[in-house]
């Protein structure tokens, strides 16, 4: 399992933006291996962070070569003033069930932990 962090500072965003954004989540949640996200923002920076979580690299890089996210990565200056990437590979995940996450469907159980096999791909 992958997760992707796409840590940005807000700009402004047009129409074109709005599109764009919602055509590469429709095909990211399209994508067999999607396993869900969720976003963050700090009221102290101003920073957004949004993380996917994936069930395979292959997965993820599939979002990553889709033209409509090239696109974005082309243009994203112009909509946001900085960004960072962190891609990394989850070992485990668990909780008590008192949240939603995206990755609790996988752990079953409330309460469960999520192991994953540890394989570089």
């Amino acid at each position: 399992m992958y997760s992707a962090t796409f840590t940005f500072a807000p700009g402004n965003y047009d129409d074109a933006f709005h599109r764009l954004d919602a055509i590469i989540a429709d095909v990211a949640r399209g994508i067999p291996g999607y396993l869900g996200e969720e976003a963050w923002e700090s009221p102290a920076t101003g920073l957004v962070s949004t993380v996917y979580y994936w069930e395979s690299l292959q997965a993820l890089q599939q979002l990553m070569q889709h033209p409509a996210h090239l696109a974005a990565k082309q243009q994203q200056a112009q909509w946001i003033k900085g960004y960072h990437v962190v891609i990394a590979q989850v070992l485990r995940a668990h909780g008590d069930g008192g949240i939603a996450h995206p990755l609790s469907a996988a752990a079953g159980a409330a309460g469960a932990a999520t192991e994953v096999p540890s394989h570089h791909p």
